[in-house]
């Protein structure tokens, strides 16, 4: 059986723990392979390596950093056919997606190259008399990032893009389910010039996350999951005196005004709803149409689209999805299908025994689409995270707007509308963190802070952009005097500062 191995100091290391994962070709539904799962020494190893590298890595100045990113990104899109193969079959989204996946990671490093400017500091002359003060922003030392299954290349590279780029040395977790791009990129790193240790890859579960919070020397903690995890590591992380920012789940809502473009909508909602199976923080789960008409054409427009929908291998070109990354996956959303069956919501498509011809154990779900779904059912109070789209018709405009404000999640939201004042009044007044006006899914732009609110989200900073450097970085300021030589003597009192 092959094993996908970590990575520390600069090479491929095999587990010692004897304790294995299992990574699934979702597509055959077997296990294509084992990941060792890291024993709190060899988390502790991974650390020390990166905190050997610190003093050299955030003694280069921020453009070599930059220029280093750059050679990575090279080395990435020379390998990017790779990358995306390897990303498809162990995950189940499409190639196209999975290039996806790796091309909006690679734009993080990009953005990242340019921090020389943005980690510029502040300059004050003559705060007080013959006194300057200035700021500077330095790396926080070694920092660690533990990221999910669904994008195995994008939010790696966001967290260690921007975290490299201020100067920090990097220790990262990610999913066990899909491991072998993550440790295929740290690979390219070090291909492309980046000194041995700068960035590491330690495999594991829980053992693997206590160990990197309870170390002293791992000063930050980046997280993207579920809920629950990162409101715990969340916590966790401050009782050790460490920063952290956690992203958890979403339900995600696209709200359809009567006068927008209904075939639009539908278009859009098929893409957010059943792309790469619904497996992804940003997928719309739930769509609020205003008015009985909107919400009968609208569901109207949607199963004629699903009937074309094509379910099929990640690697043919002619899916629209593949499968679930997982058995545990397609059991928990089929059970979540059954519960919505069971609360009384109109099941108008069906996903669940969907077959693929050839892959007859492959993890299939179909899309699935419910109707009359209403706030109390628990199919519209959980993340599914799956193809899985649920309609809750709306009466006007206030309780569509009320929806995703009283909801538990406040990550991502959309309204499809021709009028601008309704766009406008809801964007301000919608409590989500982010916002689509006639786009489905409020794209993660790389110079932009991505982040939800509310449990979507624990910290005050979000993702990449600039709010990602300051995350990364501690701000020291410097008081500054020279005297001209007159003895002024002994001072008791609080300077007045001019």
């Amino acid at each position: 059986m092959t094993q996908i191995p970590h990575f520390i100091a600069g090479t491929r290391v095999p587990g010692e723990s004897g304790r294995f994962g299992e990574v699934y070709n979702p597509v055959q539904g077997t296990v294509a392979a084992q990941v060792p799962l890291a024993t709190a020494d060899e988390v502790e190893r991974a650390v020390t390596s990166a905190q050997e590298a610190f003093p050299v890595w955030s003694a280069l100045n921020p453009q070599r950093r930059g220029r280093l990113l750059l050679k990575w990104v090279d080395r990435i899109n020379e390998n990017a056919d790779e990358l995306a193969e390897l990303l498809s079959n162990e995950h189940g989204k499409t190639l196209e997606d999975a290039r996806g996946d790796i091309q909006r990671g690679v734009e993080v490093v990009e953005f990242a190259a340019g921090a020389p400017h943005l980690l510029k500091g502040e300059f004050s002359a003559n705060a007080g008399t013959g006194i300057d003060v200035h700021s500077v922003r330095q790396p926080l030392g070694v920092v660690a990032g533990i990221t999910p299954f669904n994008f195995p290349a994008m939010i790696p590279l966001w967290k260690t893009g921007i975290a490299l780029a201020a100067g920090n040395t990097f220790v990262l977790k990610p999913s066990e389910r899909d491991p072998s791009v993550p440790v295929r990129l740290t690979e390219l790193a070090v291909e492309a010039g980046m000194p041995e240790g700068v960035l590491n890859v330690v495999h594991g579960d829980k053992t693997a996350v206590d160990a990197l919070i309870e170390d002293p020397r791992v000063k930050a903690m980046g997280f993207v999951g579920s809920s629950p995890i990162a409101q715990s590591i969340y916590v966790a992380a401050a009782q050790h005196n460490k920063r952290a920012q956690c992203f958890g789940g979403a339900k995600n809502h696209m709200v359809i005004m009567p006068d927008a473009d209904l075939e639009q909508a539908a278009d859009a909602l098929m893409g957010a709803a059943y792309g790469s199976a619904g497996e992804r923080c940003m997928a719309v789960s739930v769509a609020v149409p205003v008015g009985e008409a909107t919400a009968d054409r609208l569901v109207d427009l949607l199963r004629e689209r699903i009937d074309q929908l094509t379910l099929g291998p990640s690697l043919d070109p002619a899916s629209d999805f593949g499968p679930v990354v997982g058995p545990d996956a397609k059991e928990r959303i089929e059970r979540y299908i059954g519960i919505g069956e069971q609360e009384g919501a109109t099941l108008l498509v069906d996903g669940r025994g969907a077959e693929v011809a050839g892959h007859p154990d492959g993890f299939w779900v179909g899309a699935t689409l419910f109707d009359h779904v209403t706030p109390d059912m628990q199919i519209y109070k959980d993340e599914i995270f799956g193809p899985v789209l649920c309609v809750v018709r709306a009466e006007d405009y206030e309780e569509a707007l009320r929806l995703p404000s009283e909801h538990e999640y406040g990550n991502g939201v959309a309204i499809f509308t021709r009028d601008g004042d309704t766009a406008r009044d809801f964007t301000s007044r919608v409590d989500v963190g982010m916002v689509g006006v006639n786009v489905p899914i409020p794209v993660p732009i790389a110079y932009y802070t991505f982040g939800g609110w509310k449990a979507s989200g624990f910290g005050d900073l979000n993702q990449h952009g600039t709010d990602g450097l300051k995350f990364y970085t501690k701000t020291k300021t410097v008081t500054t005097r020279w005297p001209s030589g007159a003895k002024e003597g002994s001072s008791f009192v609080m300077p007045a500062g001019s």
